[in-house]
């Protein structure tokens, strides 16, 4: 990430587009409304970027300064990043929704109420978010593998208790077993 531990991924910059400095965007987040004008966004490289302009059915964006083919070039392949504060403060959850930074350290507890371990991070495969579970060290004592994918569907994940930072799974121990 970058050295501040409260910034997150937002998105990724890819290839240019066009002539006006427009440049394609992959979001790493379930709010686009955030890349919206004037709107700041920090770089891997600690670069503050202010967005110009944002066509979401096109995911296209541009950035104050960086209207220019030749000058945009240089933000090919850069991660933007935001901080939870801001996500929090411009991003509106609805009921029973949480941001991707509230799991992570949540506890990860089994039907049987067996703690499988702790929530390291979450990646996107496809359309489904996967928890990565780092082992407990109970479990990694009987020689299960040291991380393990959940997919956060209604199959696998019960509930998360934001409150308690747990996440309660069904079927996980099984999952972790065949990992």
């Amino acid at each position: 990430m970058n050295n501040q531990s409260s910034l997150i991924e937002v998105a990724k910059i890819g290839r240019l587009v066009g002539l006006k400095g427009e440049l394609k965007l992959y979001l790493e987040c379930d709010f686009p409304e955030q890349f919206k004008k004037g709107k700041t966004f920090t770089t891997q490289k600690g670069e503050v970027l202010e967005v110009f302009s944002y066509n979401h059915a096109r995911g296209l964006i541009s950035f104050v300064g960086f209207q220019e083919r030749e000058v945009a070039a240089k933000l090919v392949n850069s991660i933007l990043y935001t901080s939870q504060e801001n996500s929090m403060k411009e991003c509106a959850l609805k009921e029973g929704e949480f941001f991707w930074f509230d799991l992570i350290g949540a506890s990860v507890i089994d039907e049987d109420l067996v703690c499988l371990g702790v929530v390291d991070e979450i990646e996107r495969i496809g359309v489904t978010d996967y928890l990565v579970v780092k082992t407990e060290a109970a479990l990694l004592e009987k020689g299960l593998a040291k991380l393990f994918y959940v997919p956060y569907i209604e199959r696998y994940v019960i509930s998360f208790d934001k409150e308690n930072k747990r996440v309660y799974v069904k079927d996980g121990l099984g999952i972790l077993e065949n990992s």
